[in-house]
């Protein structure tokens, strides 16, 4: 797909350094990639990475951990700076795509205090501006337990970051506003408004101690079956007048519902131990909005060699009440009884639906530094969904736990 539009991404970079070869100085022209191979021992379901329609089953693919990114940073002058990056991957539509991951302008106010302005990475997460970028990080991709609660990657609007210095300890504080619109699988959007980020981090040493809070009205739009299941709840609710049912419709699609996502993290890297974790709650006001997620990575480098554990977890509690009533009052159309029970039947459905998202993932692997800008990834994962969990396109018959296996080439350049 958009064969041209990945054209015009991957060439944005040299375009720009083109238009200012006469003073190269100022552009730098960065990039990134991974190149990986991923299949599974189950062929009932498909192994995705958060927001991907298909994935791998036995037959390994290329699609579910590949990706390629580009860079440009042109300095303007001494305090302002501006900044393009394009991704190449396979997020919220099944074939590969490019987009925008970042366009923003900074201007340096102070040594401790720079703005931006434009379309900036999201800091939902503790590895938000490097989540793509399978290089920095340890395993092979961020465990889905925990990223695949929050679908937006970059916001339009503004943020300011204020930096400073104690003792050994560096401070951080950022606070972004905006909007942002994302494709998710299916087709539907994530309409995110009013959307605020806050990402307070403390470093020191081989220590980062992180804490984000992220706020939006979210709305779902262009999702067909979502909108006709809240359609019948609603109708069946005024032709039936049993509130319940359309309470219940309201709860399925509602516009501009409030979400929040609140992370906290810690990260490790000290006389060759390396250690990770993040634990993160997601609020939304729909019958499958809250989770509880977290996950722990430990590892110890040998040299070149770095052997790493982790173990992640969802939890999708599906805490809400089925009010939809068994049976109708007195008086209403023969029909009404078959309907409720089957509407009754719907919301339960749904719950079960919702709790069948939940999963918890071992995983071992291996990250050999073969090259000083390249490394080379082995991961096997445990998968353990309660019911469909994360995979994608179940049969009837589908159930864990799977086996997952990749091996990943990742560079910077």
């Amino acid at each position: 797909m958009k064969n041209s539009l990945v054209a015009t991404m991957l060439a944005l970079p040299l375009a720009v350094s083109t238009a200012y070869a006469q003073d190269t100085s100022a552009v730098r022209i960065s990039g990134f990639g991974t190149g990986a191979l991923t299949w599974t021992n189950n062929d009932d379901a498909q192994f995705v990475r958060p927001n991907q329609p298909s994935g791998a089953k036995r037959n390994p693919v290329t699609s579910v951990d590949s990706n390629l990114g580009l860079q440009a940073d042109y300095s303007v002058n001494s305090w302002l700076s501006v900044t393009g990056q394009g991704l190449v991957r396979k997020d919220g539509e099944d074939d590969y795509g490019a987009e925008l991951s970042w366009a923003f302008a900074k201007a340096k106010l102070s040594d401790n205090l720079s703005v931006r302005v434009g379309r900036m990475g999201l800091p939902a997460f503790m590895i938000s501006d490097y989540r793509n970028v399978g290089y920095a990080n340890t395993f092979l991709r961020p465990p889905s337990e925990v990223y695949s609660q929050v679908p937006i990657n970059s916001f339009d609007g503004a943020d300011i970051t204020w930096q400073q210095e104690f003792a050994d300890t560096t401070f951080t504080a950022q606070f972004g506003l905006g909007h942002s619109k994302t494709t998710l699988t299916g087709g539907a959007d994530a309409d995110a408004t009013g959307l605020k980020a806050l990402n307070l981090s403390a470093e020191h040493g081989p220590f980062t101690l992180r804490f984000g809070r992220t706020e939006a009205k979210i709305t779902v739009e262009n999702s067909a079956s979502l909108i006709n299941l809240a359609s019948t709840f609603t109708k069946a609710g005024a032709a039936l007048r049993i509130p319940q049912l359309t309470d219940m419709g309201n709860l399925i699609n509602k516009p501009k519902e409030k979400g929040s996502f609140t992370s906290i993290g810690l990260s490790m890297d000290w006389n060759n131990v390396v250690a990770q974790t993040e634990y993160a709650k997601r609020k939304l006001e729909t019958y499958s909005g809250n989770t509880n997620s977290w996950y722990a990575l430990a590892g110890y480098r040998f040299g070149k060699f770095l052997p790493y554990y982790s173990h992640a977890k969802l939890s999708v509690p599906a805490d809400f009440t089925n009010t939809v009533p068994t049976s109708c009052p007195a008086g209403s159309p023969a029909a009404c009884g078959a309907t409720v029970r089957t509407l009754y039947g719907t919301v339960e459905s749904l719950r079960n639906s919702a709790q069948g998202g939940s999963q918890s993932t071992d995983s071992i692997g291996v990250r050999w530094d073969f090259m000083s800008s390249a490394d080379i990834k082995f991961q096997l994962d445990r998968v353990k969904p309660q019911g469909k969990g994360l995979f994608a396109q179940p049969t009837a018959t589908f159930h864990g736990p799977v086996t997952v296996g990749a091996i990943a080439v990742d560079f910077v350049f």
